[in-house]
């Protein structure tokens, strides 16, 4: 910097003397082996607007988990249990925060050179500072390190909080927070390490995730789902009228999910670039797609389209194109969202009913389903023949396999962990409230508080 300032200086100076004429001449020489200069001194850039986006990508993630998430799983129990449902997704949301500071983020992104988990020499951020650079997916280009630590959190404390739509109202609330600690750790960190990390097993395989299709929604789908048949279906299911007590909150959880999914998908892009401008389009379109979709197949099936169902279509869509929104083309990602939703509604109409399990907010059907379809569909709709960004060689069966062979990994660890943690937890603490207490409602039982009153 001060380099750069002298040489302004003297450029002044020979411009104010009797050699303007020669100086102006040697301007445009001068000035390339100048920028040559400073960027061999400078090294890795950071831009300002990077990191604004990066910032602002951080809190629209947050902004997914409260109030968004907490709106659209708290309006689709039943009113007794809406407040369970905020404590829930906010305490959960602190501990994790808690947790990656301490430990999480080293174990994913710590700098070891493991296949499984990053280590332990970033443990309570040792060794970050404001001066500490991450790099992007362009050389020469940082983001400051507390950036990059603080998005990812976000990302590791909204996974878990997804779990809980699949138990909803009848697990005990000390259970799920020794749950979520001990899942976090087994298995959030050690995925999200292989598949995003440089020294990872998934990474290395050639798997395309660019937001979390595995991380994120496979993960927390396989893991409710285990949950869900484990814990067992609430007192009623099946005879009682278990509707959404408030769709109007669900709706508008959906929205502020889609507004922060913006974040999520384009900031995963780590720039504010063409790369963030294609995922923030995809974002848009794979959504609509999905809705769409969602409310035909249900006005065809049913005779008429539902709020729900379109509530459920947005999320399917913005689940479906989170591993594939920084490289499939827009039209591919509407396309990508409508297959998605099909899925989707044909696991939770179907499958879900003929099989008799009690996911309750349809936590495996959503983000398990349609985690699954978007993997294996970015492997088809990267290709540049569909629009993708894929290279000339691409290639599309290669690519699903190795897509394929990435969903199969993360369903087999999560699937197994899950199982084994949510048998610790039942011996440790029990994991299901009493029948006096689900039927009274996890609010007054386990929080002592109302959402309403009369």
């Amino acid at each position: 910097m001060n380099g750069t300032l002298n040489r302004g200086m003297t450029m002044r100076k020979m411009i104010g003397s009797a050699g303007l004429v020669a100086a102006l001449a040697a301007a445009p020489g001068w000035a390339q082996e100048t920028a040559a200069e400073v960027v061999a001194e400078a090294g890795p850039v950071m831009d300002k607007g990077d990191v604004a986006w990066m910032m602002v990508s951080t809190l629209l993630v947050l902004f997914m988990i409260l109030p968004g998430l907490a709106l659209f799983y708290g309006g689709l129990v039943r009113t007794k249990n809406m407040l369970s449902v905020l404590m829930q997704c906010t305490m959960i949301t602190a501990l994790v925060m808690v947790i990656w500071v301490v430990y999480g983020y080293s174990m994913a992104f710590g700098g070891g050179t493991g296949a499984f988990w990053g280590g332990l020499g970033k443990a309570f951020l040792a060794g970050v500072t404001p001066d500490s650079m991450a790099a992007t997916f362009t050389d020469g280009v940082v983001i400051p390190e507390y950036v990059f630590i603080a998005f990812q959190m976000t990302f590791a404390a909204i996974t878990p909080a997804l779990i809980v739509g699949a138990f909803a109202e009848r697990v005990k609330f000390g259970a799920v927070m020794l749950f979520v600690a001990l899942w976090v750790t087994v298995v959030y960190f050690p995925i999200a390490h292989m598949v995003w990390d440089a020294s990872g097993l998934i990474f290395n395989m050639g798997a395309l995730d660019f937001a979390g299709g595995t991380v994120v929604h496979i993960n927390a789908g396989v893991a409710a789902l285990i949950g869900a048949l484990m814990i067992g279906p609430r007192i009623g299911f099946g005879k009682d009228m278990m509707a959404p007590h408030s769709m109007t909150l669900t709706l508008v959880g959906a929205g502020i999910l889609w507004v922060g999914w913006f974040g999520f998908n384009a900031g995963s892009n780590l720039e504010a670039n063409g790369g963030a401008t294609l995922a923030m389009m995809n974002t848009f379109t794979a959504t609509a797609g999905a809705i769409l979709a969602w409310a035909g197949l249900e006005a065809v099936l049913r005779g008429k389209a539902s709020l729900l169902g379109a509530a459920s279509g947005l999320v399917a869509g913005l689940v479906a194109v989170t591993p594939a929104a920084g490289t499939v083309g827009p039209v591919g990602a509407i396309v990508l969202g409508a297959i998605a939703a099909a899925f989707c509604y044909f696991f939770i109409a179907v499958v879900k009913n003929k099989f008799g399990y009690d996911d309750s907010l349809d936590v495996f059907g959503i983000h398990g389903i349609g985690g699954i379809v978007g993997a294996l569909g970015t492997g088809v709709f990267t290709a540049p023949g569909l629009g993708g960004t894929g290279g000339e060689d691409f290639s599309i069966a290669g690519q699903v396999m190795i897509q394929a062979q990435a969903v199969g990994i993360t369903i087999v660890w999560c699937g197994v962990a899950s199982a084994v943690l949510y048998f610790l937890v039942d011996k440790i603490v029990g994991l299901r409230v009493s029948g006096d207490d689900e039927r009274r409602g996890l609010d007054l039982t386990a929080h002592g508080e109302s959402a309403y009153h009369a």
